[in-house]
């Protein structure tokens, strides 16, 4: 007789064995178990203590809200608490998380922008971040604008130490590029696909052309067609109100939704 696969659940192997983010840690409610929902799977975490994390695969026997992890957990999954992220896996880890050492410097606005559900694949919105060709029709006025709709040729490459993907040299014209814009401008582009459902731009900042804002995508799947796409920011901007930057990465968001959905 043929088993059944439920085809929410996800099989691959290399996919189970990526590191997921989940949550922002600064959402997690100390003692409080909380749900959801990862490749199709229900995953359960714990803050027991501020800082400290536990996650596993759901007992039903411990139910949302309850105060404790149930006993009956014994082998916990992987959890890292990283870039604002509490993050697991549901396979066996190839060793750390990528490194952002931009995150770490000291006069950077590290944000958390959104937490967003958009019902896509995960490859679907990676794809759509990377690609610069829709900026003027999707977002104009703001990231692009008519006529300057040409993608200039740019270099790909694949870092042999990482396995990261790299897109440098782009260039486009943006009329508003960041907060901190004042005008429109030819700006620098560089993208970095961390693994398949995590990626990275980094643009150049209004403030300081030698130096790059970084905005990055990290997706949770929820099932084959649906996610939880967490913004975060790591910028130079030492005016503008953490809710203003919000405001302004969630509302270009807000274009690329309905597209996503379409």
């Amino acid at each position: 007789m043929k088993l059944l696969v439920n085809p929410e659940v996800c099989t691959n192997a290399a996919i189970l064995d990526l590191w997921h983010p989940l949550v922002p840690t600064s959402e997690i409610q100390v003692g409080v178990v909380r749900e959801l929902s990862l490749l199709g799977q229900a995953v359960s975490y714990l803050s027991t203590s501020p800082d400290i994390y536990r996650a596993w695969r759901t007992d039903p026997a411990t139910p949302v809200g309850t105060a404790s992890e149930p006993s009956s957990v014994t082998e916990g999954l992987p959890i890292l608490d990283r870039y604002g992220y509490l993050w697991t896996s549901l396979g066996v880890p190839n060793g750390d998380l990528f490194d952002i050492p931009e995150y770490d410097e000291p006069d950077r606005r590290n944000i958390h922008a959104a937490t967003i559900g958009v019902h896509c694949s995960a490859p679907r919105a990676i794809e759509n971040f990377l690609d610069m060709g829709h900026f003027p029709y999707v977002h104009t006025g703001v990231l692009g604008i008519e006529p300057h709709t040409e993608v200039v040729d740019y270099n790909v490459h694949i870092d042999a130490e990482t396995n990261e993907l790299w897109a440098t040299q782009c260039l486009f014209f943006q009329p508003m590029s960041a907060t901190t814009a004042t005008g429109g401008a030819m700006v620098g582009y560089t993208y970095r696909v961390l693994h398949p459902y995590c990626t990275l731009l980094y643009k150049t900042s209004p403030l300081d052309e030698s130096r790059m804002d970084v905005i990055g995508l990290f997706v949770r799947s929820v099932a084959p067609d649906r996610i939880e796409a967490h913004m975060i920011l790591s910028l130079i901007d030492d005016s503008n109100t953490d809710s203003f930057i919000r405001r302004f990465q969630q509302s270009i968001f807000a274009q690329d939704k309905p597209i996503l959905e379409n």
